[in-house]
């Protein structure tokens, strides 16, 4: 039986090791060491509660993860409260895949972001996980550019 639960600062290991995994997965470039990065992000983000992260759990061991970071900007027409949800890191491991989990932790973090007040929620999905964004409700939105500042 899969068991479902809120992520704590005690699982930043295994939500590092999941992260790199999708990432690996996903076909991103090892350009650095992530790891001390990811550690820094988990440990701030988990404690003042600007991300948070469910984890699905077979047999004590995590087999799927979601997370979602909070943010604010400006309140919009589509937005009025102008809190937003960027939905990041949903990683299921490659046996568990089509099984419901990933919706199941996407229901979670989508009931946070109404605790929240968020008004919308924005994710970058990969090729797999846009079926499941698209089957949940979410649209696509072409407005969307990125500048990267760093190096």
């Amino acid at each position: 039986m899969i068991n479902y639960r809120l992520a704590t600062i005690n699982d930043i290991d295994t939500l590092i090791n999941m992260r790199l995994a999708q990432l690996k997965e996903e076909g991103a470039e090892e350009s650095c060491d992530l790891k001390p990065y990811l550690k820094k992000y988990y440990l701030e983000n988990l404690n003042n509660g600007t991300f948070i992260s469910y984890l699905a759990i077979d047999n004590n061991e995590v087999i799927a993860t979601s997370g979602m970071s909070f943010a604010s900007k400006p309140p919009y027409y589509t937005c009025k409260s102008g809190k937003i949800g960027l939905l990041s890191s949903m990683y299921t491991l490659p046996n568990y895949r089509r099984k419901g989990i990933a919706k199941n932790l996407l229901n979670m973090v989508i009931g946070e972001t109404k605790n929240k007040e968020c008004g919308v929620i924005h994710v970058t999905a990969s090729v797999k996980g846009v079926l499941l964004y698209e089957s949940y409700g979410f649209k696509h939105n072409e407005r969307f550019l990125q500048y990267k500042i760093e190096e």
